[in-house]
């Protein structure tokens, strides 16, 4: 099976080709010229990760505190980390990367606060 991307990288944007066997594991990758999008490629094909950003209401504050992945976190999570977050409830002060919920949803990965609250 054939899976055509593109890499997102940098601005090169190379059209890749990506062969998969038949228990999904990458064969090969053609089109890239580097080996940062030979990387991409492969993860985007096996296991995708986003970043995550967002932004949850803060107790008595007026202005909602934006939020956002540590590091990238498995594409198919998208929806559970969003419906964590409604659970999150947040008191001012918060600092900048404040970890706002560890591990969320048991990625390993902390959703933290993108900017200082006072």
């Amino acid at each position: 099976m054939e899976q055509r991307i593109t890499c997102i990288n940098c601005p090169v944007g190379c059209r890749m080709t990506v062969t998969l066997n038949e228990a999904g594991e990458v064969l090969k990758v053609e089109g890239n010229t580097c080996p940062r999008g030979a990387k991409y490629a492969r993860q985007e094909c096996t296991l995708p990760l986003r970043m995550i950003t967002a932004v949850i209401p803060v107790e008595n504050a007026a202005t909602p505190l934006s939020v956002k992945t540590a590091s990238p976190v498995p594409k198919k999570m998208i929806s559970q980390v969003m419906e964590a977050l409604k659970q999150v409830q947040v008191s001012a002060p918060v600092s900048l990367g404040q970890v706002i919920l560890p591990d969320v949803c048991g990625t390993g990965v902390d959703m933290i606060a993108t900017r200082p609250l006072a």
